[in-house]
This record gives structure tokens, sequence and C-alpha cells, in this order.
């Protein structure tokens, strides 16, 4: 979201009806992510051959047991099978959806450095030409790359949050490069800004 501060105003009571820019509000968690590997230990068994004389003989008393044995067997090797590509899967999707948000905060963090750069150029009366382009640039430039950062392992609510993000940044950038009414950006920035707290809310659990 957009991030805050002190309002400069040139001249008038400074409000968003009344002609000055709002600065965008920015609210960053930061976290570290952990990697960590596990390493599988492949044990072999050497031994020592010999051979058995005399005559095999079966013991049919202690066959259904043995088959009762290799069937639990077999049921937990399938169990832990199927309990690790759940774990694989699960793992994958977290990265996903980490790699997501990590798209979304940094490129959401230059879209507000940019956009306020442009605020500030405005409420001090002075040329906007130097930092409107970078600010219309910034704000297209996030909303491309959270678009080619949405997959279908993110919740939907995940995808709902980031596809809105899209279109308010790229409103926010028209308002900026048609030189729209100052009112309408402050309106554009008000629902970027509310849209992109949710969308850091829902990120909150992937640093």
């Amino acid at each position: 979201m957009l991030i805050g501060g002190r309002t400069a105003v040139r001249g008038g009571s400074g409000d968003s009806a009344s002609g000055s820019p709002v600065r965008f509000r920015w609210s960053r968690r930061r976290g570290a992510l952990a990697l960590g590997s596990v390493a599988a230990l492949a044990m072999g068994i050497v031994g020592c051959t010999s051979i058995i004389t005399g005559t095999a003989t079966v013991d049919t008393s202690a066959a259904p047991a043995y088959r009762t044995s290799v069937s639990k067997s077999l049921s937990a090797s399938a169990a832990t099978s199927s309990s690790r590509e759940s774990q694989r899967q699960q793992s994958l999707t977290t990265q996903a959806i980490s790699g997501a948000c990590g798209t979304f905060r940094t490129t959401s963090e230059d879209a507000v450095a940019a956009t306020n750069n442009w605020v500030d150029a405005y409420n001090k009366g002075g040329d906007t030409g130097g930092t409107s382009g970078p600010a219309v640039d910034a704000l297209n430039r996030s909303a491309d790359a959270v678009a080619g950062a949405i997959t279908d392992a993110m919740p939907q609510g995940m995808r709902d949050t980031f596809n809105s993000y899209i279109a308010a940044a790229r409103s926010v950038a028209d308002a900026i490069a048609t030189h729209a009414a100052i009112s309408v950006y402050n309106s554009r920035k008000d629902q970027l800004n509310q849209i992109k707290g949710q969308g850091f809310e829902q990120c909150r659990p992937f640093p």
C-alpha cells in the first residue's frame, strides 16, 4: 500500500477534495526466509554367503500370520509414500505463494517510492515532468510483475486480491499519466491503499 507521512500542500486547505494529492502510506513487515535441507542416507548391508544343506519345509501354521504381516507392511509403506508426496506438494505450494508475495511486496514498494516522489513535486509547486513518468512506469511494472506471479497454487482469495491490486495500480498510473483531477487521483489512491493492505495481510504467513 502506498506509504504515508506528512502531506505537503500547495495552496488551499490540503484535503483530497480541494486539490493536493495525498501520499501513500506504507506498512511493511519484513521476514527472513529460512531454507532447510534434508539429506537422505542410503545404507547398504554387505555380508557373506553360505550354502545351506537340507530339505526345505513349509510351516503352514505360520503362513496366515506372515501374510498379515506383509500386508500391514505394504499398507504402512503406501501410507508413508502418500504422506511424503503430500508434504512435497505442500512445500511446492508454499514456495509458490512466498515467491508471489515477495514480488508483490518488492514491486509495490518501488511503486510507492516513485509515486510519492511525484506527489512531493506536485505539492511543492514544482515541475512534475521528471517524476510523473517514473511513477507511471513503476505502477505498471508492479502490476505486470504481480500478474506474472499469480499461480493456481494460491488460495482463491489471494488471487482475487492480487487481481484487484493489478487493476488499482493501473488505475492510479492512468490518473497520473492523463493528468486527471486530483480528487480522482486521491480516490483511486485510497482504493489502491485498501487493496494493498489486504494483500499484505494475506501474505503475512508467507515471508
